[in-house]
């Protein structure tokens, strides 16, 4: 949506600031033994987290972008590299041939066992898959359906100490009619088959007070205990509990573990206990954060009474609360997932995901080496077209590419999109024999946002410099320059606006209504 008239000149000061270093757009490590939350200023929604030696290792929830399952490595849970994804495409491949925003992959949970990692993953139209990899990195076995059919979420698997193996999970409603309750399935041990027709439910939250959209839940066994650990009360302002019973079917205790408290982390929930490598206990979680995505924080855990109190002590008895500062798990050097890139490989860099399973012909990085060529697509909206995307990586920063368009139809159109249920794009389009720079927004209130265009240069030439600056609050101004040095704003602040379950995306793309035309990007540089 577009700011009040005066809004733009206040904001314009913070907007010019965003681009004034090379190093990584967010930093968590503060250099000095401590880290800020969060550790990743990124949408990783849904994190789960685990050790192996003294190694960590992060996956998250991707819905319906390609490739998927982001592969995260770490050595001390403060600085993280994305390493892949575990997932090329999208099963079954006909239903994500076409943007299905906010279906696809939910709430994954990563394990090691039996000298292999293993990802357990939720579709909620079409049930749970299990991949295992002996090397994190890939490659990755392809899905196996363990699980099918609708609105199961959110699996966890245990293997027990007695070789029996389970799985228990929570369900979505809008799939299956119930939501609030864990169900515990038994598994064979391969992870290839489960052992009983239905299910127990073990866990109902209609049955505790207070309690709402119980799900994502984490299995474990420890201190001759079984814990489940949940969050519930809704991604925005939900809370984290534990439960906890002697035998794995129950009857389990509960209590709410951490809260916002007196910190400005609204919803802290969802994630994952990790044991360092020196016995200390953490747990990774996310915050959801609108546009920016559900980020990655993480808090100390201390055990009481055989309850872990997660982050520092809060308002409430045994309820911790979000730190926004401690000392961080073990050594490790700064590191971030990558953002920029110069297009110099002969494949797309790790940060690039599209929103549907790509094919062959979308792009290329080999017709004109060292420049991102995207073949013009079908798509009367951009947003409805395929639009290769990256995460919102900081609270600040500034994003340039340089664009060219070629052989291009009347109607193409290609640049630089901010892109959400509703979004904004700066690009090149041909109309009426002529190349037109536009800015374009696409808004309203329903879920179908309304696209309106604006001409700021009527006879553009087929390549041009463009600029967004996503300043604090997600509010983004577009420039463009013809030689990358003086720049001419476009009109108005954008204000970023969040995906179906995800945060908005930083985007290219080459759209239009005849095959034949494509668009070359030189760069995509990230900088704050």
């Amino acid at each position: 949506m577009l700011l009040p008239r005066l809004a733009p000149v206040i904001l314009l000061a913070a907007l010019a600031g965003c681009a004034t270093a090379s190093s990584p757009p967010w930093q968590s490590d503060q250099g000095d033994g401590t880290y800020r939350n969060p550790v990743l200023h990124a949408d990783y929604s849904d994190p789960d987290a685990i050790r192996v030696g003294a190694r960590y290792y992060m996956t998250a929830s991707s819905f319906n972008y390609v490739p998927g399952l982001p592969l995260l490595e770490s050595d001390d849970m403060v600085n993280w590299r994305l390493v892949g994804h575990a997932l090329p495409r999208l099963v079954p491949e006909a239903a994500f041939a076409t943007p299905q925003f906010g279906k696809g992959v939910w709430a994954p949970c990563l394990r090691w066992h039996d000298g292999k990692f293993w990802i357990f993953y939720p579709d909620p139209d079409h049930g749970v898959y299990v991949i295992t990899a002996r090397d994190f990195a890939g490659p990755w076995s392809a899905p196996h359906l363990l699980l099918p059919g609708k609105g199961i979420i959110d699996p966890t698997p245990l293997w027990d100490d007695d070789g029996n193996a389970y799985l228990l999970h929570a369900w979505a409603k809008s799939r299956a009619g119930i939501n609030n309750i864990l169900t515990l399935r038994r598994m064979a041990a391969d992870g290839r088959s489960l052992l009983d027709d239905k299910g127990r439910d073990i866990i109902d939250g209609n049955r505790l007070p207070g309690y709402r959209t119980l799900e994502g839940p984490k299995f474990y066994k420890a201190n001759g205990y079984y814990y489940v650990f949940a969050p519930a009360g809704g991604v925005a302002e939900g809370w984290q509990s534990v439960f906890r019973a002697r035998a794995i079917a129950g009857p389990y205790e509960e209590r709410i573990v951490m809260d916002q408290g007196r910190s400005a982390v609204n919803g802290p929930h969802q994630g994952a206990w990790v044991r360092a490598a020196d016995g200390k206990d953490w747990f990774l979680h996310f915050q959801d954060k609108r546009a920016y995505g559900r980020i990655v924080h993480l808090q100390p855990l201390r055990w009481a009474d055989g309850w872990p109190v997660i982050g520092a002590d809060g308002i409430k008895p045994h309820t911790g609360e979000p730190v926004a500062r401690h000392a961080k798990p073990a050594a490790g050097a700064i590191a971030a997932p990558a953002s920029s890139d110069e297009f110099t490989s002969t494949a797309l860099g790790p940060q690039w995901q599209w929103n549907a399973n790509p094919q062959p012909g979308w792009h290329s990085l080999v017709a004109h080496p060292g420049t991102l060529r995207l073949f013009t697509q079908a798509g009367d909206y951009v947003r409805d077209a395929p639009i290769l995307s990256q995460k919102v990586p900081a609270p600040a920063f500034t994003v340039q590419t340089h664009v060219a368009l070629h052989d291009a139809f009347d109607g193409d159109r290609a640049g630089l999109i901010v892109d959400g249920m509703q979004y904004a794009w700066l690009g090149l389009r041909r109309q009426a024999g002529r190349t037109q720079l536009v800015y374009t927004q696409c808004t309203a209130a329903a879920m179908r946002c309304t696209e309106t265009s604006q001409v700021l240069l009527a006879d553009a030439p087929s390549a041009l410099h463009l600029r967004l600056d996503w300043a604090e609050g997600a509010m983004v101004r577009f420039s463009y320059s013809a030689d990358g040095a003086t720049w001419m704003p476009a009109p108005g602040i954008f204000a970023a606006q969040p995906g179906r379950w995800v945060g908005a995306t930083l985007g290219l793309f080459s759209v239009g209504g005849t095959a034949g035309g494509y668009a070359d990007f030189d760069y995509f540089r990230v900088s704050r």
